[in-house]
């Protein structure tokens, strides 16, 4: 039986930094689930980077089913843990169910990866305390509010916690996470 991962989530997440590390996480032979507040259809939004703009610009994205709501998670089911950004951490973060399930992880020390504004909900939930992280730059006051120390490059590794920029930095946000899970939950 394959190791499962979970991938919290919620409307107006950023439909790359779900639909990727989703994705890439089954070809690797994970069983990949994703929860939401609700099991429901979840509308995702693209965000790109457009000249002539002083930030990211939104678009409607993908709609995807969640498998499971965040009060039916039990997270020893789970060898690890995926949080995206998009604007769905700005209120998931205020989520007790949500926090209950990042801090098991973070309690048993398994890996989680994080990505652009993913780690406000790792901040709301008091677990970045003396961590090295990245998140989408605008993010740095956040992080060092939380006790972090913020690092404006595409991955940091700070031992089973895997953060990233934003979407254009996939490539390296996975490369890392993929080599701490091949050393915590290695497939078969």
């Amino acid at each position: 039986m394959a190791a499962k991962i979970l991938i919290i989530t919620g409307d107006a997440a950023e439909s790359l930094e779900v639909l990727y590390p989703y994705q890439r996480l089954r070809e690797e032979g994970y069983e990949v689930d994703i929860a939401a507040p609700e099991r429901k259809t979840l509308r995702f939004v693209v965000h790109d980077f457009e000249p002539g703009f002083d930030t990211y610009t939104e678009k409607p994205g993908y709609t995807w089913p969640a498998d499971l709501a965040f009060a039916d998670v039990d997270p020893g089911f789970y060898v690890a843990l995926v949080i995206p950004g998009g604007r769905a951490p700005e209120y998931l973060r205020n989520d007790a169910e949500l926090r209950k399930i990042v801090q098991a992880f973070f309690d048993s020390d398994r890996p989680v990866a994080q990505i652009c504004h993913g780690p406000l909900i790792t901040a709301a939930t008091g677990v970045l305390s003396g961590r090295e992280v990245t998140a989408y730059p605008a993010l740095e006051p956040d992080m060092r509010t939380a006790g972090a120390v913020f690092h404006d490059t595409e991955a940091v590794v700070d031992g089973a916690l895997v953060s990233s920029r934003a979407w254009p930095d996939h490539s390296a946000w996975m490369r890392a996470f993929l080599k701490v899970l091949r050393t915590t939950a290695p497939q078969p």
